[in-house]
């Protein structure tokens, strides 16, 4: 009986130990690594009414800690209302151990927006941010497609159902 108690254990130690080598926090890290490197941006659609030329860059930073974009516009024209000189920084981290990501956005006009971090298939990361009752809900995704990442920031009012692209952009890798 204490051999039977003693191999149950040992057991029950080795698939908990494959369960946090499963869900180890370097797994989350790499079902983002397609969007590592600079890419093109050329924005053709949305609501933004905008077209610009730019690159951006994924970047792991502090010892892969952290996943930096950071975006470069070059040539760009806009509605008056459409800032063609913006800039802005885009961070994914993982608060603790065994957490899910989460990722937070600057920008130079003083948006900030916090997300969640899905990655629903092998070369799509989807950036949600909570519902508000006031305030628009922002949704970023990438999605890679024959060595060509597709881009959209979309952004929903409450009570709708649906999104709606503020911008979409497309490249390649550099």
């Amino acid at each position: 009986m204490k051999s039977f108690v003693a191999v149950t254990a040992l057991l029950a130690l080795a698939l908990t130990h494959n369960d946090r080598a499963l869900s180890a926090p370097g797994d989350s890290w790499k079902a983002l690594a397609f969007l590592e490197g600079t890419w093109d941006a050329h924005a053709q659609a949305g609501s933004a009414g905008a077209q610009s030329n730019g690159t951006y860059t994924f970047k792991p930073e502090l010892k892969h800690h952290v996943l930096v974009r950071r975006s470069d516009s070059a040539d760009c024209k806009g509605p008056a209302n459409f800032d063609c000189e913006h800039s802005d920084v885009f961070y994914v981290y993982q608060e603790a151990e065994n957490q899910p990501l989460k990722a937070i956005y600057f920008d130079n006009e003083g948006h900030v927006i916090h997300y969640a971090v899905s990655t629903p298939g092998p070369s799509t990361a989807m950036f949600v941010s909570d519902a508000s009752p006031s305030g628009p809900q922002f949704r970023l995704v990438y999605e890679l497609k024959d060595s060509v990442m597709w881009g959209k920031f979309q952004m929903r009012m409450p009570g709708q159902a649906e999104w709606k692209s503020y911008l979409e952009w497309s490249g390649a890798k550099r």
